[in-house]
């Protein structure tokens, strides 16, 4: 059978250190400890024959702390963004990043190479009223389906289960007017996303809750959020098919220190689920992931250094 991916993009999760501004040394997570044999932090090397664990740079060699922008950019486009620039971009990718996407963004590379994609996450009514495709308050993950010319997934797509919202359990989506969208528990909405293998190979899923909670420092919604992904973990792995590996990383650090409410230069952690985690062994930042991920588990050609710089 041939490989399929579930990626799993966290904004704003670093690997911290073991001290009681780490929410990961407070938080009940059964799923991630009985993955890891330990609780998720900087000092965490798990390679084991299906699952590799470990800490990868953002910083990329320029200086300053890790942002969005520039991280993400990084993560689905394979280039170091942050070299492009010269500095570490928050926010939505400027007219340079967009360059970047608009040539090789996650899903128009996999389109190019015949690789079924899909965006997981699904856009409220209000998202396409107001479309404006010249707009400068885009993430990096919608430039990516627009460079691709791939479609977005509509509230109705969340309530018939093909699609995932980035709070996880739909929230956020309670008080808008005219509702239609009930609330989902989050192993149920891990499930639906795994779900979305049986017709796609390549499926991403982006939630920002992690980067929203940790720039507030709040201590209890960060372990809620950490005991929340665990639940919504074990339903993407429960019952995953051998050919389905999960990735899980990030863009840059935050919420695993909350002493200063920032973004930080940890390692941000490197998860591979699944039985091709030994291909991954290696990797040592997360502009590199792209190359990898293309290369060995869909076969496409690998991407020189000389063209990632």
């Amino acid at each position: 059978m041939k490989n399929k991916l579930i990626f799993i993009f966290l904004d704003g999760v670093g690997l911290g250190k073991k001290v009681d501004s780490n929410p990961f040394t407070k938080a009940f997570m059964p799923t991630i400890f009985n993955l890891l044999g330990e609780k998720l932090t900087n000092t965490t090397n798990v390679t084991e024959q299906n699952i590799l664990v470990k800490g990868i740079d953002a910083c990329l060699g320029i200086e300053g702390v890790p942002q969005s922008a520039t991280g993400q950019t990084s993560l689905f486009t394979g280039y170091n963004a942050q070299q492009h620039l010269g500095y570490h971009l928050m926010a939505y990718p400027n007219d340079q990043l967009i360059t970047l996407i608009n040539k090789r963004s996650i899903f128009k590379y996999a389109k190019e190479n015949h690789i079924k994609s899909i965006f997981a996450n699904s856009y409220t009514d209000g998202f396409f009223k107001s479309f404006d495709s010249n707009s400068s308050n885009y993430s990096v993950t919608t430039r990516c389906v627009l460079a691709a010319e791939n479609k977005f997934n509509t509230l109705d797509d969340l309530v018939e289960n093909r699609a995932v919202h980035w709070d996880i359990t739909n929230v956020t989506l309670q008080d808008t007017p005219n509702n239609r969208v009930s609330l989902i528990d989050p192993f149920t909405a891990g499930k639906n996303l795994r779900n979305l293998t049986d017709d796609y190979d390549l499926v991403l899923y982006e939630c920002f809750l992690p980067d929203l909670i940790g720039h507030k420092k709040d201590m209890n919604k960060s372990i809620m959020f950490l005991e929340m992904f665990d639940k919504f973990l074990e339903g993407v792995i429960h019952n995953k098919p051998e050919n389905v590996q999960v990735l899980i990383t990030s863009d840059h650090g935050n919420i695993e220190d909350l002493s200063f409410g920032g973004h930080s230069k940890n390692p941000v952690p490197f998860i591979l689920i699944g039985n091709k985690a030994h291909q991954f062994l290696d990797i040592r930042s997360i502009n590199e992931i792209f190359d990898r991920m293309f290369s060995k588990l869909f076969g496409t050609v690998s991407i020189s250094q000389f063209e990632k710089m």
